[in-house]
């Protein structure tokens, strides 16, 4: 993948500058060292598999379906003689069942009937699939074909906006912003990066007191005092317990509504 204009589209300046922006990107990557996908696969199919499973889900869940999926559909031309009625029951668990029944039935499909029942390896060609759009095809290259693909989701887009090293609600404006800035090879890293510091630490109610490079944090920089002053005390802690430590992926999921999330970083679990 290559940095591409945006058609239609006047990008805007990230408000770091490259060296500003790969310092940063250093601070992070030591504070969340090893970040990657959590999404188990052992090849390109089941992860784009699971990665469309994995919208408005967590990759834990996505996990806990994909081995009895991937037995009985090991492939794309498995799957692509499965039925909507036959597949919606085994995913139903994941969330939006019948509309991503859908999507991996038709993806199947147009894998065995335009590329011979082999994922693609381009992006252009990955994003004419059923259910595949440009952050899907990001995480497929990047993890499972080895092509650099930086993928772009609301913690990335998030997380870089507040920073600063990227301006841009558009997905595809930060991907090209960040992808500008860092080397190619480094782009998958930088996204499961900005992933795990926006599920662990910079979340919607920000952690900031934990963040690693809060000094060059354009929205610390301008709310930090507000957040300090509004900070309530930390009590001592109890005996340790279940539950994971405030901050920590097990955190977020505590909560069964908290498992809608989109695709996660984290440390690698792949399938054996």
């Amino acid at each position: 993948m290559v940095k591409r204009p945006v058609a239609g589209k006047v990008l805007p300046s990230p408000g770091k500058t490259v060296t500003e922006t790969r310092r940063i990107l250093r601070k992070l990557g030591a504070q969340h060292p090893n970040a990657d996908t959590e999404l188990n696969f052992t090849t390109p199919y089941e992860l784009l598999v699971a990665t469309i499973l994995s919208a408005q889900c967590t990759d834990e869940r996505v996990n806990q379906v994909t081995p009895a999926l991937f037995r009985r559909y090991p492939d794309a031309r498995a799957l692509a003689r499965a039925s909507t009625d036959e597949l919606e029951p085994q995913i139903q668990s994941t969330g939006f069942f019948r509309a991503k029944s859908r999507s991996l039935t038709g993806m199947a499909a147009a894998v065995v009937e335009e590329h011979g029942g082999e994922v693609p390896k381009t992006m252009e060609e990955l994003v004419t699939l059923p259910g595949v759009g440009r952050k899907t095809a990001n995480v497929v290259l990047g993890h499972a074909l080895g092509i650099p693909g930086l993928p772009v989701d609301r913690h990335v887009l998030r997380v870089a906006n507040r920073i600063g090293i990227a301006r841009s609600e558009d997905p595809e404006v930060v991907e090209q912003q960040l992808g500008a800035a860092m080397p190619p090879a480094e782009w998958t890293k930088t996204s499961d990066t900005l992933i795990l510091h926006g599920r662990r630490i910079c979340k919607p109610k920000p952690l900031c007191d934990r963040c690693a490079v809060r000094a060059e944090c354009d929205y610390y920089r301008a709310l930090g005092p507000k957040i300090q002053k509004t900070a309530k005390p930390q009590l001592p802690r109890r005996a340790p317990q279940s539950r994971g430590d405030s901050g920590s992926v097990a955190d977020e999921r505590r909560a069964p509504q908290a498992r809608r999330h989109s695709r996660e970083g984290g440390a690698p679990r792949k399938r054996k």
